[in-house]
């Protein structure tokens, strides 16, 4: 069974800092490419970055110089530093899995941590 598990989140205040985890499992993490989303109240789902499992990174403008993607593929884990956070960082936040042909079309999806920017 495959499962995706979220952790370090938690309410913040602006200027702060968090690093988020994902740890999976039941899967051959270093052959796929890990993505991080976040969806805020009356927002759409955003993606936030991407890295493959070459190591190259891909982070959406929003986020970009203040989140930093990593991964280390000895613990199964995906991890996402966020520096110099904003209000408008608040949302909750998941971990997908890039897609493989043998996987569902949306890949595998983690229940999602909870990031509140608030002073």
């Amino acid at each position: 069974q495959v499962q995706l598990v979220e952790s370090g989140g938690g309410l913040v205040q602006p200027g702060g800092s968090l690093r988020l985890s994902c740890t999976a499992s039941g899967i051959i993490f270093r052959i796929y490419a890990m993505d991080w989303y976040r969806q805020a109240p009356g927002k759409q789902r955003e993606l936030v970055a991407t890295i493959t499992s070459g190591g190259s990174r891909n982070y959406a403008d929003s986020v970009k110089g203040r989140f930093t993607i990593s991964r280390d593929n000895a613990k199964n884990t995906v991890y996402l530093q966020m520096n110099s956070l904003k209000l408008e960082d608040t949302a909750v936040y998941y971990c997908r899995t890039g897609g493989k042909s043998w996987d569902p079309p949306d890949g595998y999806w983690g229940q999602g941590t909870q990031v509140t920017v608030s002073s």
